[in-house]
């Protein structure tokens, strides 16, 4: 889940690319990095943190060119340290930088190829940078001078060779703007449009590129499109647009937590508004409470802030409860989902909620969530609910039961740390320590998207279902995983890195 930005414009792009990427900050806390081309040459400014205390006036100045990409990241692969923030460079050919959203699930694979077969390096962890030298590498096959129908090219052969969700922006030194979307779609990548004028107050049509079309609605741009699954985008150095299908065999079937957590609600993706879906999420659970629970005795409906707010909303006006606000939250703590250590994501629920009292003395409470993922936020959020009074406490959750691990993008813990995972919905009501839990029903969430655009025909689910619409996933590839990401797992590497860190801070002195 990070998000990706590209801009050719008529004037210094520096600052819209910095807007951009505060409007795609939810999409990744860990580190934030900016390129910019300026007549042949790369300026570039990335460190660990976020957009606010990575970008300086120091830095924005040094960051001219009216062509440029940005990059917000957690890390799903690789590690968190300032070598592995984006955009990444390579010198050869060219002179190209990628930034890149997804995962490739056949890094591995790719690595070894790129080291045997086509003579390259790589120098850090993250399947971004693989992702970078395969397209180099293509892309080095079409000789001095590059055509679009040549990157275009490039961009096929990548497919191929390439498997995993991943939406990617790149600048080829000289030549243009490129981006691509994977052939299923998975990540999201849109672009747009506006008039703009250069330094002499000549008219121009500009163009941006970003996960999100929020990160365009900041700067006026006008959404044109997402990019359809497969497809790639090249805006050359005249700012002519070229689109084409570089894939054999797309099928778009978009990850279905985008609209559940990841994306904003203000956000369009794949022509479906994200607060329309989550409206509609909440009139399916309003549908299946009262279906399945027509003598509830519900007082008032509650969100958990601030992702379940319209879902949660809309299930009180269509079951006719009460909606309250009974938490407060502190907005200048990160989201739980992607905190690098359970210890540290536990310790952050008290410090980024706290209840309202009077909402829930003496009442019948149903609180609304996006997802139950490990299940300790919500354990804790409840029991504070108890704290402030509440006679009983129900649970509902905008999403199914998470009982997979992600693949493409979205660092969800292994499967072992999934509170659903080899549990029934009773086991984990009763873990979470809910008088009640009501999950969505995944054909009702599928519906839910449907709804506000019809041509969603499907959608990658698998943290729900354990289907892997790349077909590669197998339990051999899910073992390697638990035993790479697991929390075990991570803070060995924390601690590695502190020694590391410790070693290297003697050295100086």
């Amino acid at each position: 889940m990070c998000g990706i930005v590209g801009l050719m414009a008529n004037e210094a792009v520096n600052q819209s690319i910095y807007d951009a990427l505060t409007v795609l900050q939810h999409r990744g806390q860990d580190a934030a990095g900016m390129m910019t081309w300026d007549d042949g040459r790369f300026l570039l400014r990335k460190n660990n943190g976020l957009v606010r205390d990575v970008f300086h006036t120091r830095h924005m100045k040094r960051l001219q060119g009216n062509l440029g990409i940005g990059h917000v990241r957690y890390p799903t692969a690789g590690s968190a340290s300032e070598a592995e923030s984006q955009p990444f460079y390579v010198n050869s050919p060219y002179g190209i930088t990628l930034a890149h959203n997804g995962n490739l699930t056949n890094s591995d694979q790719l690595k070894q190829e790129l080291f045997s077969s086509d003579l390259r390096h790589i120098n850090t962890s993250s399947d971004s940078e693989v992702l970078l030298n395969v397209f180099a590498h293509e892309l080095g096959k079409q000789g001095l001078y590059l055509t679009p129908e040549d990157i275009f090219d490039a961009v096929r052969r990548v497919h191929r060779r390439c498997r995993g969700g991943y939406a990617a922006v790149a600048i080829i030194s000289g030549f243009g703007l490129v981006a691509f979307r994977d052939p299923h779609g998975i990540r999201p990548v849109v672009y747009g449009t506006r008039e703009g004028v250069d330094a002499e107050g000549r008219p121009g049509q500009e163009v941006m590129i970003a996960s999100e079309s929020v990160a365009l609605d900041v700067s006026g741009f006008e959404l044109v499109r997402d990019l359809a699954p497969g497809e790639a985008i090249f805006v050359d150095m005249h700012k002519n647009v070229h689109t084409q299908q570089c894939a054999d065999r797309p099928r778009l079937t978009s990850c279905i937590f985008e609209h559940v957590y990841l994306a904003r609600p203000d956000s369009k993706l794949d022509g479906a508004y994200v607060y329309g879906t989550r409206m509609q999420m909440g009139r399916k659970l309003g549908d299946r409470i009262q279906r399945e629970w027509p003598q509830h005795d519900i007082d008032v409906v509650i969100p958990i802030p601030d992702t379940s707010r319209t879902t949660a909303l809309e299930l009180a006006q269509h079951i006719g409860v009460t909606f309250r606000e009974g938490f407060m939250k502190n907005h200048y703590i990160g989201r739980t989902f992607i905190m690098p250590g359970q210890t540290q994501r536990k310790k952050s629920v008290r410090q980024k909620l706290n209840a309202i009292g009077s909402e829930f003395a003496g009442k019948n409470v149903l609180l609304v969530d996006d997802s139950i993922v490990r299940g300790t936020t919500c354990k804790q959020i409840i029991q504070m609910a108890r704290d402030a009074g509440a006679n009983k406490v129900y649970f509902a959750s905008a999403a199914p039961a998470v009982r997979y691990p992600n693949v493409y993008g979205i660092d969800m813990p292994v499967a072992s740390e999934l509170i659903a995972h080899g549990r029934s919905d009773a086991e984990v009501g009763e873990l979470i320590g809910a008088d009640r839990l009501i999950y969505q029903d995944l054909e009702d969430l599928k519906a839910a998207c449907r709804e506000v655009n019809p041509a969603l025909d499907d959608f990658d689910c698998s943290v729900f279902d354990g289907s892997y619409v790349t077909g590669d996933i197998d339990q051999a590839y899910l073992a390697a995983l638990e035993a790479a990401r697991s929390d075990a797992a991570k803070e060995g590497r924390e601690r590695v890195n502190a020694v590391v860190d410790l070693h290297n801070d003697s050295s100086d002195d």
